[in-house]
């Protein structure tokens, strides 16, 4: 177990730094223009220009750049916003930002799982009748309409109905249902369908039947074989799911002007502010792999009899 926990560390460790390195490379032919402001580059000729990239090291040979960015990321230095939050370190913007982000990400995934595994167990219940067909229809619904879609009309129609603001507002708690309901409708939509069919494929499978012919209840049944075996697959997408919700959602937070870090990744790559698009690509790109690499050791808690040793890991 430890073995592996260890080997599947250094491989995420290993695919997060190339992760980096790709991006930095990637941001480093991006056109030079990212790294001024629009009135800079208007007021600066040539000459002044060259000599202001000179001084960010930009113009240096792109090894010699990510080796002093490395440096500088060891010591908490993520670089200064350009264009965006002019001169601000990308450090302090990100500590503002993320708190948004991550509570409206973290009431999502709550709701979701909620919603999502209550939708799922009344679906396998009821396999064949209307609750089963009206719950896959909302995940077909919801999986197969493009999501720009359903989220536009929320925003307009549901919100002239209920009569709740169009944006997010701070010190309006109704401002913020619309966003939190629209973040979570597709995860809601991934728990329902996937637990009800996880859960109808252990229904069928030789044990239960055997449990049954023991005499066991239907109750005891569900509770303590169906439910625990379904949760397990669903377990690896746990903390992905989690992670990337929390980290904010790229067109939610744009559409409800909520002051998170999806929204900021949007507004960086529109105005071409690259130490920022390079700090919140590497963000998410890091928060992906660490979900995948904590799915793996979840499902280990969830199920005790997978054993991550040996032969069988």
């Amino acid at each position: 177990m430890i073995k592996y926990i260890l080997r599947r560390a250094a491989q995420s460790l290993a695919t997060i730094c190339l992760v980096i390195f790709a991006v930095f490379m990637l941001l480093r032919m991006m056109p030079k223009s990212g790294y001024f402001t629009r009135e800079d580059y208007i007021n600066m000729d040539e000459g002044m220009r060259e000599s202001y990239l000179r001084s960010l090291g930009v113009l240096d040979p792109p090894l010699v750049q990510f080796k002093d960015f490395i440096g500088k990321l060891f010591h908490g230095d993520l670089g200064r916003s350009i264009t965006v939050y002019p001169k601000t370190p990308v450090l302090d913007i990100l500590k503002e930002k993320i708190p948004y982000s991550a509570a409206f990400g973290l009431a999502a995934e709550i709701l979701s799982m909620t919603v999502g595994m209550a939708m799922g167990l009344v679906m396998s219940r009821e396999k064949g009748r209307w609750p089963d067909r009206l719950g896959t229809a909302y995940a077909v619904g919801v999986r197969a309409v493009p999501s720009l879609v359903y989220l536009f009309l929320i925003q307009i129609w549901v919100s002239k109905q209920l009569k709740l603001p169009l944006l997010y507002y701070g010190n309006r708690p109704n401002s913020w249902i619309l966003p939190l309901v629209s973040m979570a409708l597709s995860s809601i939509a991934w728990y329902a369908i996937w637990l009800r069919r996880f859960m109808v494929d252990e229904e069928n499978k030789e044990y239960i039947q055997f449990a049954r012919v023991k005499g066991f209840s239907k109750k005891y049944i569900t509770k303590h074989h169906i439910w625990r075996n379904a949760l397990v697959p669903i377990a690896i997408g746990l903390p992905s799911d989690f992670l990337l919700i929390v980290s904010g959602s790229l067109v939610i937070e744009n559409l409800y002007s909520i002051p998170g870090t999806g929204g900021l990744l949007v507004e960086a790559i529109k105005r071409m502010d690259n130490n920022l698009v390079q700090a919140l690509v590497m963000l998410y790109a890091t928060l992906s792999v660490l979900g995948v690499f904590l799915g793996d050791l979840l499902v280990v808690l969830v199920d005790p009899r997978i054993k991550l040793s040996g032969k069988e890991a």
